[in-house]
Order: structure tokens, then sequence, then C-alpha cells
């Protein structure tokens, strides 16, 4: 076996509208032998896997891939069911995949699964793989191109014999060292459930929750809300204790020292008990508790002051009582939990040490912060513990003797939680909220010491202790005992009131062409009804008009930048094929997805051979509309009609021919949302139909893109963007505003259909670049052309394109223009330099071009300058750039010969602007 290449789909992709890793796998020899060609494989696997036996593949039912295993499947797919099960085991449960073989690659298949970490599935692949491997005879042994998946991943191992065991100790380890804290998922989690978006933004635990301008983040239990004042106030123990005692908060007595000679006095003063604790620590370390003689409070002093940045200490008295956090959120306390200390209770026979081996054998016990409960570590401040009471860890307690480990309960030390959330005093609560609220928190730990918390500390004595900012929510979703609270959910309802939005409308277009244009057209009409847009297109990311990144921006990166920009109120992403086979959709679902059309451009690329494969990758857009969304289709492409089978959401069609087909008619007629070119009294007219009722929203010729109706492929750019705001619930009205001032100028819509009549002739920059743009290019040139006007023309086409492709962009091009200058692309995509502008010529030669009036040059810029200087007055100059920007401000630029006269340009306009 052999592994070809990695790669990632963050969003709905062509197999899955959920997120999946996938590889490609090549079988080699192992092709002729299926699961039940491979004698005892399926036995020893399931002897190493059990969980595989609950595997529903192919059948729906648990045992259906144990089925398939002794039917015989190939071991592509016994890879995809072991990697999601290894996952599982490490703690991130994961049940979907698919295993598709590549067409035309006897032997390749594409295997894909579901993951919560991308690092971890990468190890999960590559482990699935030589467990595989393992199990087969020697003479079929062998995995090449290990390192694919090892990549990025540290000591990732490729080459030692394999051993499941620690191969899922280092799933483990990678798990914990990846995923989010309880305290986050459980944020992340409630925040799914209720269908908010999540994006993780580093490798810890800051997390946005939605889109655009209703985006919050949280790290932890750090909301956006969060007041850094409060955090500061809490952080600082004395601060926060003046700030209580001023409310009327119950709270210790104490002092501040800087040195173990003040730590002593300071508790003699108190006289009792007392407890020392670093200034501004956190989860209870440094802290002892029940000091009584000098020398204890000594030994306190020097356990906190290293945990405290300016080496300052807290000495205060011991109140009496239990320990209890009650979580404040929004002002109200949502959960109760007492924490119990480490501790074991003994047996008469097991010394103390053994019995924390036998309670760290819990399960539920594990490293960190991730697991229910964490491991007890027999560390120095046990030993003093212990030592304090005349006891060791070789000591053997009594049967049913309680022996604490710790002063504190904290359950990062080992210690326990039991919800108390029900037993509550409501003095307790009122000081809890109280001590929130004059600490500044949204949502705080109130640390509350009372010996019985069923009644008033103002009556038994004790009280706050500690207020905590971006307090652990672990105790109170999972305690020891007791039952488990829902605390999520009041952080997420403070983020997110009731009716509050998360998401930002999205309205994503594809096609082979019209995507900029129509894309453009959106944006200034959610622009006209008062949203902040972000659009991406082949130019850049726009915000609100202004670009903020030059580039080809129509891929899954920079629709995630959009959705994350915190102005942005509406995005209109156009969605290009290859972020679609690249990575997939860079958002879960949308509001409104359309399909222009589809032709023939960009075949045989990345598995695309056929106007059909196309048509499926581009179908992604309207599968991944949300169901209360909108799916426009062109009802003149029947490829793209065809998607209607496969679209979600309400179907909107739209129609440039004005004869309705069958299916258009028939969805008119069914009150379906369409918007269709009619005849009118005076000229053409856009028609919108919804609901059985009909609506002429605007003449073509009223649209300045449609350079007065004739720029056909402008005015269908336009039905498909009514439809899509129309969906969007926009106003008719606003629509035929924002249509009436959508102009072709460069600074609308740049590259696309702009005319620049500065010079004794008429200049047209137009990126058209496939056979179908440039026949609609043709189509309207040729309406322009007046009397004794010559047509020039300078195109070139990426070198990605087949060569039949390409030579037909030549063809195109000699049954257009006059005079032709064919140049090559600033980046040949994998071709020799020079082989494009032979293949253009070819082209144009097969259709009968005259040799004596085609010119090619290398370089772009060069090229325009040779164009423009083939021009005469009253000649128009079409241009097809690839760097737009730069050919615009050269045409502007550009001085003619001298003794060039200006002359009249036929069917120039006053403005001259349009014709």
């Amino acid at each position: 076996m052999r592994v070809l290449e990695r790669g990632v789909y963050r969003g709905p992709h062509l197999y899955s509208l959920r997120p999946m890793v996938h590889f490609t796998l090549d079988l080699g020899a192992l092709e002729a032998w299926p699961s039940d060609r491979l004698p005892g494989f399926t036995d020893r696997l399931l002897a190493l896997l059990p969980g595989l036996e609950a595997h529903r593949c192919s059948y729906g039912v648990p045992g259906g891939f144990v089925r398939r295993l002794r039917e015989g499947t190939w071991l592509g797919h016994v890879t995809e069911h072991i990697a999601l099960e290894l996952q599982t085991l490490a703690g991130e449960a994961t049940a979907h995949g698919k295993t598709r073989s590549v067409r035309g690659q006897p032997g390749v298949y594409r295997v894909l699964y579901a993951y919560c970490d991308e690092q971890v599935a990468w190890l999960a692949g590559l482990s699935a793989l030589r467990l595989v491997d393992s199990l087969l005879p020697t003479e079929l042994q062998g995995v090449q191109g290990l390192n694919v998946l090892a990549r990025g991943l540290p000591d990732a191992p490729t080459q030692e014999p394999f051993a499941l065991p620690a191969a899922l100790e280092a799933l483990r380890t990678l798990v914990r060292r990846t995923s989010l804290g309880p305290s986050t998922q459980a944020l992340v989690n409630e925040a799914r459930r209720r269908g908010i978006p999540v994006t993780r933004l580093d490798e810890h635990s800051l997390v946005q929750f939605g889109h655009g301008r209703h985006a919050r983040r949280i790290r932890a239990s750090i909301t956006g809300g969060t007041s850094h004042l409060g955090v500061l106030n809490a952080g600082d123990k004395h601060r926060a204790k003046a700030l209580l005692e001023a409310v009327g908060v119950p709270v210790p007595q104490g002092a501040l020292v800087r040195t173990a000679q003040e730590a002593v006095q300071a508790a003699a003063q108190l006289g009792g008990a007392v407890v020392t604790k670093p200034l501004d620590g956190n989860h209870g370390r440094g802290v002892s508790l029940n000091l009584t003689s000098p020398d204890e409070v000594q030994r306190g002093f020097e356990l906190a002051a290293p945990h405290a940045r300016s080496r300052t200490v807290v000495v205060e008295e011991q109140l009496p009582g239990h320990d209890h956090r009650v979580l404040v959120v929004h002002g109200e306390v949502v959960a109760v939990a007492e924490r119990v200390p480490a501790h074991v209770v003994g047996d008469g026979l097991h010394s103390i040490e053994a019995l924390v081996a036998a309670v760290n054998a819990d399960p539920r016990r594990g490293d960190g912060h991730t697991n229910v409960l964490t491991r007890i570590v027999l560390d120095q401040q046990v030993q003093d513990r212990l030592a304090r009471s005349g006891r060791s860890l070789s000591s053997v307690p009594a049967a049913g003797e309680r022996v604490v480990l710790r002063d504190t309960a904290n359950l990062s030390t080992g210690g326990s939680a039991v919800d108390r959330t029900d037993d509550i005093h409501p003095d307790n609560a009122a000081i809890a909220r109280t001590a929130a609220l004059a600490v500044g928190l949204d949502v705080a730990g109130i640390d509350l010491l009372a010996p019985d918390i069923a009644r008033s500390v103002r009556d038994t004595g004790g009280g706050v202790v500690e207020v905590n900012a971006a307090p652990g929510l672990r105790m109170h979703l999972q305690p020891t005992n007791g039952q488990p609270r829902d605390v999520a959910r009041p952080i997420l309802a403070g983020l997110y009131p009731r009716g509050a939005p998360s998401r930002v409308p999205i309205l994503a277009l594809t096609g082979t062409n019209g995507k900029s244009t129509t894309g453009r057209m959106v944006a200034h009409i959610l622009t006209q009804a008062g949203h902040t847009v972000g659009l991406t297109n082949t130019s850049g990311v726009y915000v609100a008009g202004e670009r903020i990144m030059k580039a080809d921006a129509t891929g899954p990166r920079s629709a995630r930048m959009v959705l994350r920009h915190p102005l942005v109120t509406a995005a209109v992403l156009e969605t290009a094929r290859g972020g679609l086979l690249r990575e997939g959709l860079g958002y879960d679902r949308a509001d409104v997805g359309a399909v222009l059309n589809v032709q023939a451009d960009h075949l045989g690329l990345r598995g695309v051979d056929t106007v059909h494969d196309l048509a499926r990758v581009k179908s992604l857009l309207v599968r991944a509309v949300s169901r209360r969304g909108v799916s426009v289709l062109n009802a003149d492409d029947p490829l793209t009609l065809r998607m209607r089978r496969v679209a979600r959401g309400r179907l909107a069609l739209f129609s440039l021919s004005g004869v309705p087909g069958e299916v258009l008619r028939e969805h008119i007629a069914a009150g379906g949302l369409a918007a269709l070119r009619e005849p009118g009294e005076g000229g053409d007219e856009i028609v919108i139909y919804s609901g059985g009722e009909r609506q002429v929203l605007m003449p073509t010729r009223d649209i300045p893109a449609t350079l007065g109706g004739l720029a056909l492929f402008n005015v269908d750019n336009a039905l498909a963007a009514c439809l899509m705001c129309l969906g969007q619930g926009v106003e008719p009205a606003t629509i035929r505003v924002a249509l009436s001032t959508f102009t072709a100028s460069f600074e609308q819509n740049p590259g696309r259909l702009n005319f620049y009549d500065g010079l004794p002739f008429r200049v047209l920059l137009d990126y058209a670049h496939n056979p179908a743009g440039l026949e609609a290019q043709r189509h309207l040139l040729h309406q322009l052309r007046q009397p004794g006007m010559r047509l020039i023309g300078m195109v070139s086409v990426p070198g990605d394109r087949r060569d039949a492709d390409i030579r037909e962009v030549g063809a195109c091009a000699a049954r257009t223009y006059d005079e032709l200058v064919f140049r090559e692309g600033p980046d040949g995509r994998g071709r020799p330099r020079g082989e494009v502008m032979a293949l253009l010529q070819a082209g144009a030669l097969e259709a009968g071009f005259a040799p004596e009036r085609l010119h090619l040059e290398m370089e772009e810029l060069d090229a325009v300058d040779v164009t423009l200087r083939l021009a005469r007055p009253g000649d128009l100059v079409a241009i097809m750039p690839t760097q737009v920007d730069a050919v615009w401000r050269q045409i502007q630029a550009f001085t003619p010969d001298a003794g060039t006269q200006s002359a009249p340009i036929p069917g120039d306009s006053p403005g001259g602007a349009h014709p």
C-alpha cells in the first residue's frame, strides 16, 4: 500500500456535508486481496478492536461493518473504520466515513472519515494503516508514504513494530494536548445544540461563536462580556476582599505580608487558625489551611510565596465550614458544589499509598482538567499534610477511617464534588450574587465556607474567601455525586439572549460565467438595504466596499475571513470549483445558494473531466443551503436545472429566454419564486413571480450594466441577483433602486465590461476567459459595431485548461475580431512558456483567421501596448486582462503615436462611459 496525498474538508464538500479528513490510498497488489481472502484477518482485527462490532456500515444496523468484512471489502474501507474507532477509543467519538474508488485508477481509493481534531485524525489514520499492515501475511506487508500522514505530527511512529496499546496511548496523549478543556467544550456543545456557528481561533481555548457583527468570543468561562477590571479585581485577593467587605459580604480578616516573619506576626494578631495563600494565585496552588503554630505559618508562607508574582502572601483567619463553590452567571446562582479534599478511606489492610493507587484506578480520573476527576499526586504537600497527623505514605489506616490528603479541595488536586444546588440557603445565594456583582464579573466562582450550606452563614459563621474569574465548570457538569447541572446554557443565554441573532446571512454563488458581476450586484443591493456587506471574488475580499485583501478570494479561507470580520452583517461569497474540491465550503450552511450556469471550463483537473462532473461539484452550493433558505438555479441551463433534485430550501428559478420551459411553467403555476426576462411595451422587462402573483420589477434598459439591455449576460446576472436578494427578504423596491445604480464602471465592477473613452478609440476591459464567455462577448460587440469600426482583441487563457479548450478560445476569438493579439498568462500553470499562445494561434488559424492579422506577445503589459497601438480612431479594442488593476492603469496612461488625430467614435454617449 502507498499513501499518495492527504487533505482536509473543513466544511461541506463533494462527499458529505460533514467536515472530514481524507487521504488517497493506492492498494497496489492488495487490490486483489479483499478482507474475505485474508485468512484470520477479520477475527484478529475484532479481537483487537471489538468496538467495530457496533459499526453500522452498509446495512444500517450494528454489525453491518463486520458483515462486510466477512463478505469481503477492500482495505481502504477497513482503514476508514479503524481510524474512526481509534479516535473514539482515544476520547474523540466520531462515526461517519466514506471510502470511494478514484475513477480511472484501479486500486486507488479516497479514504474519508470524520474528525474532532485534525492532528488526532492524521495520527488515527496512520495508526489504522499500520494496524492493517500488521495483520497481513508477511509477504503482503509494507506501507509506503506514511510520512504523508505523519507530516506535522511530533514523534509520529512509522517504522518500529506496531503495538496497539502504544498507539492508543499516543493518541490519548495527543487528545489531551489538543482537545478543549471541559468548560470550553461544554460551551461549544451548547452553542452547537442551539445552531450557533463555532470557530476555534487558536490551539488553546479561544473560540468564536457566531458570525460577523454577531460574533462573541470565549476562553473557557471567560466571555467577551467579562469585565477586564472584574478579572483584575478577582485576581487581587486583598482588593477583592475589600470590595466585598464594603458591601456587607462576610469575609475573613487578614493582612498582606512579604516575609515569613511578617506572616507569623500577622497570624499572632489574628489569633486562632489561619490560612496562607498567594495574593494572585489560582487552582489552590500554594494554599495552606488550619495553620496554628509559628512553624506551620512560616512553612505556609514558604509554600505560597513562589506562586505570587510579587511574593506577596495573604494571611487570614480560618473561617469555619465546608468548602463550597457557588457559580454565579449574570447575577444569578446557577449551581453549587461542595468540594471535598482528596482523601482515602482505610480498609485496615492497605497503606495510604496503595489506597491512593486504587482511587486513581477509577476510569473517571485522569491527568489535567479533561477528565471528570483528576488523579491524586503524592507530592511533598501530601506528605507534609500526613506528617502533621503523624502518618506517612506507608501508614495503614483503620477500616472506615477517612484520611484527608490535602488542605485544599480543588478538583485539580484530586478533590471531588457533591452537588448542593438545591440545598443552598437564600441568604447564602444572595451573598454569592452580591460578591460577583461587587467584583464586577458576569461569570464568577464564589468560594464560600459554610458549616451547613442550608443555613445562613450570618447565623453559623463562615463567609466568602475568594471570588474567581474563569471558574471551572467541571464540578457542576459532572459532579462526583449528585445531579449534573447544565451551567453552559445560562452562560450562552447571556451571550445570545432569546431571539438574538448569531449568524449573518450567507449568500453564496457559483457558476462558470457571471459569478463576479452577480456577486457585486447582490452586494450592491444588500448595501442599499442597509447591510455592511462582506464580499469575496477573484479580485479580493471586500468589506463595506473597501478591499481588505487583494487576491483570488473565491475559496473557503476567504469566506472564513469575511465571517470573522466584526463589522459584517451579510456575506456574499463567490465560490469557485478549486476551493470546493480542495477544502469544501468555508461555512456550514448558506441562507441562499445560487448556481448560475455550468459550461465546459476547468475540465481535466482533479478528477473533473466532464461538464457533468463539474455540475456535480457546483451543486454543492445548493445542497448546503439551510432548510429555510433559498436555492437559485438557471432554468435555461439543463445541467443547472437538474440540480433542483438535490437543492435544499425553497427553489427559485430564473430564465433569460423569455419562453419558459415545462419545468419553469409548472414551478410558477405552483406558486414558486421565479425571475424572467419578458417582452414589454417599451422593451424587455424583469418580471418576478411569487405565490401565484406576477410583478414587473423594471425594464432591463434601466440597469446601466446591461448597456441599454444589449448585454444579455448582465441581464442574466441581474435575474439571478434579484432572486438571491428576494430570497433574503429584500423588498423589490430596494432591488429596483439598487440595480438602477449598478453600472459597468471599473469602480463598481473592475474587469467586467469596463469601457474607457479617453482615447481616439474605444477600449473595453472584460475578463472573458472561456468559449462561453467569448461567445457572449462576441454577441455584444457585434451589436455595438458601427460602420467602419474594426474590432481588435487581446486574448489569453489560463494554462490549466485542456488543449482542445484553449484552441476553441482561439477559434472564438477569430470569429469575433478583425485583429488579434494572443499573449501568455503570467503563470503557465504547468505549461512551458509560449505553449498557450501556440495553441490559441492554432485554433485561430484552423478557424480561418488571416495570419498577417495575428500577433503574439509573451508578456501581458507588452501585449496591451501592442494592442492599443494597432487601433485607429473609431475602432473598438477589447482587452481580456489577468492583472486587472495594472492593465486599467496602463490603458488610462496610454499615449497614442504622434500624429494620431482624435475623431468622433461611432455610438459614443455624451457621458463617455457607456454606449
